[in-house]
């Protein structure tokens, strides 16, 4: 008997026993030679300006940079037109004031946010920014130019254990295990990953700086340093004589005018005193002719 509160409607079959039909529409095989030869043709007769949005619509649903040969899949666009119009693309946002630059990273190319709203992004998505920690730095600095590189040779450049730094830059996925080095106790080998190229905004391995141009960069960043830190001046600056010399010079030039702008002071002093004097003078001379 049915009821207002029964599962089932009288005379009626559950529906959960019921076998769902299939209203999707069967796949279309786009991997056949023929079908990607047709979107080759349609692709070959777009207006670059098509393209363009084409290019702009896959990399912004990309969720990691997308490389000449992912997009040349997904198109069928020739990878020199490809590479030619994200280029374009890149020129155009970095020309124009806009929120979304285009980088060419890890291999491939992604959008990101701009250096002006990247802060409001952050604290859009209540995220934090990621930093690294000054060992996780070095450590990552040794394994990105040694590599492959195992934990002693880190360890005997650092000085100092490095296996709980290693073992926190592999769950962040910036290195990762290359395989075992052929010698006595067969240590892991290391290197970095996709994910570090894109954690710094590289292209490739080859577009980090050469250890001369990190040396004449830190050189070039003392200076800078140094240059802004007045008065406090660098211990070589200060053990240079000329500098001294220069020094003493500003000391005496200070003085001096000190000096002057003491007289100067007592100057006026002397000068407010009598006309001070001189106008109580004349007010008596004024008081006593009444």
């Amino acid at each position: 008997m049915w009821t207002e509160n029964s599962d089932e409607l009288p005379g009626a079959q559950n529906e959960l026993d019921v076998c769902p039909e299939e209203i999707d529409a069967p796949a279309e095989d786009d991997k056949t030679a023929a079908v990607f030869a047709e979107w080759v043709r349609e692709s070959s007769a777009l207006a670059p300006q098509t393209i363009r949005c084409i290019l702009e619509s896959l990399l912004f649903l990309a969720s990691k940079p997308l490389s000449l040969a992912a997009l040349y899949e997904a198109t069928g666009i020739s990878k020199p037109t490809i590479l030619s119009e994200l280029q374009n693309i890149q020129a155009i946002y970095s020309e124009n004031i806009s929120g979304i630059v285009l980088h060419e990273v890890s291999e491939g190319w992604q959008l990101r946010t701009s250096e002006v709203s990247q802060k409001y992004a952050l604290r859009f998505l209540k995220a934090k920014p990621q930093r690294l920690t000054r060992s996780a730095l070095e450590t990552l600095a040794i394994v990105a130019y040694r590599q492959p590189v195992t934990r002693p040779e880190v360890e005997d450049i650092r000085g100092v254990d490095s296996g709980g730094v290693l073992k926190a830059l592999l769950e962040r996925k910036l290195i990762k295990i290359l395989g075992k080095k052929e010698e006595v106790g067969r240590p892991l080998l290391y290197g970095t990953t996709p994910e570090f190229l894109q954690f710094f905004s590289l292209k490739n391995l080859s577009a980090l700086p050469s250890l001369q141009e990190f040396h004449e960069l830190t050189k070039e960043h003392e200076e800078i340093l140094e240059s802004e830190t007045s008065p406090l001046e660098s211990v070589a600056q200060l053990a240079d004589n000329t500098f001294q010399l220069r020094l003493k010079k500003k000391h005496d030039e200070a003085e001096q005018s000190f000096r002057e702008l003491e007289r100067a002071i007592s100057e006026a002093e002397v000068s407010s005193k009598e006309v001070v004097s001189s106008l109580n003078a004349l007010q008596s001379t004024d008081e006593s002719k009444e």
